[in-house]
This record gives structure tokens, C-alpha cells and sequence, in this order.
């Protein structure tokens, strides 16, 4: 068997106004989905609840929707992965080698707190595999515990999207608590 990787990705469309739209931010997809699939990795999209993914409207607009982005909506079986992702109980960590927690402001609702998620990520870690996110991503391993009860991140230097950036894009006051 190859090597596998899962990406997940996001199952919330709006911020907490209903009128104010979110989702994955597609080009934290597909510029990892492009280098894994030139390694030769399998890959998966994994959500929360499974079924769609949305995406984030501004991550579609110029200079933000780039060769890769397009290139992903534009490939017909690509494309259709974010109609149905698979949920977090139909994956065995076992399988994989990676986990990569993609980003985009919608994450912060649904990524801290999502148990199958958590149990992923520690078992993929565990078993010596590689945990990774990008942006608002390591969201997701905010509260990913290990087998022992030790913090996943415990100890480690992670990276990801500032209060700073929220108060420059113009959303702090639109997410949920300042990560």
C-alpha cells in the first residue's frame, strides 16, 4: 500500500450572521492536494459531519484564486471530492500516514471541539505519523489529546493565522474567540 494522506476540511458556510458567508479556503486544499498527488500519496477529504465542503467566496476572487485553486474546481473528480467528504468515524487512522488540517475562518466553529477529528489526529501521531495544519487549521489541534491525556500540542511550537491578520482582514469581530 501506498502512502496516505487525509486533508479536512471545514463543514461550515457562514459566520455566526447567517447572511455572512465562509468555508475552506481552496487554495489551502489544493496546493497540498497538488503536492501529494505529484508524491503519489492516496488521499481523502475528510470533514466533521462528512458530505459538503463549502468554500470561502473571497478565496475565490483575484489574486487569491490562483493556477492551483482553479485547476482543482476545474478537474471534475477533484472538484467532486468537496461534494462528499467522508466523516471522521468512517476513517481508520491506521490507514494513513499524514493528517493536514486546511484552513479558512469557517474552521473555528467546527474544528476545536470535533472528537472524531481529535481521535484522528492522535492516532495518526501516535503511530508515528505526520499531524499538520495551515492558517486557521491548527484550530483543529487545539484540544487533540493523546492517549496518555497529554495535549497533542504540549510542548510544541505551532503556527497559524494572528488576531492580527483577523483585525487586518476585517473579521475580528466576526470569529468566535481571538486563536
Amino acid at each position: 500500500m501506498g502512502k496516505r494522506v487525509l486533508h479536512v476540511v471545514t463543514n461550515v458556510a457562514h459566520y455566526a450572521d447567517p447572511s455572512q458567508p465562509t468555508g475552506l479556503w481552496l487554495s489551502e486544499l489544493s496546493h497540498a492536494y497538488d503536492t501529494f498527488a505529484a508524491a503519489g500519496y492516496e488521499q481523502r477529504l475528510v470533514s466533521p459531519k462528512g458530505g459538503v465542503s463549502p468554500l470561502e467566496p473571497r478565496s475565490l476572487k483575484w489574486p487569491l484564486f490562483d493556477s492551483s485553486a482553479k485547476a482543482f474546481l476545474a478537474d471534475h473528480d477533484r472538484s467532486a471530492l468537496l461534494a462528499s467528504t467522508a466523516r471522521p468515524d468512517d476513517i481508520d487512522p491506521a490507514l494513513y500516514d499524514a493528517i493536514y488540517f486546511t484552513g479558512g475562518h469557517a474552521v473555528m466553529w467546527d474544528f476545536p471541539n470535533d472528537q472524531g477529528l481529535q481521535r484522528l489526529a492522535r492516532g495518526i501521531y501516535e503511530r508515528g505519523g505526520i499531524v499538520s495544519s495551515v492558517c486557521h487549521g491548527y484550530v483543529g489541534l487545539l484540544n487533540a489529546r493523546l492517549s496518555d491525556g497529554n495535549l497533542l500540542v504540549a510542548g510544541k511550537r505551532i503556527t497559524g493565522y494572528s488576531w492580527t491578520e483577523e483585525i487586518l482582514a476585517g473579521v475580528a469581530k466576526k470569529v468566535p474567540y481571538n486563536s
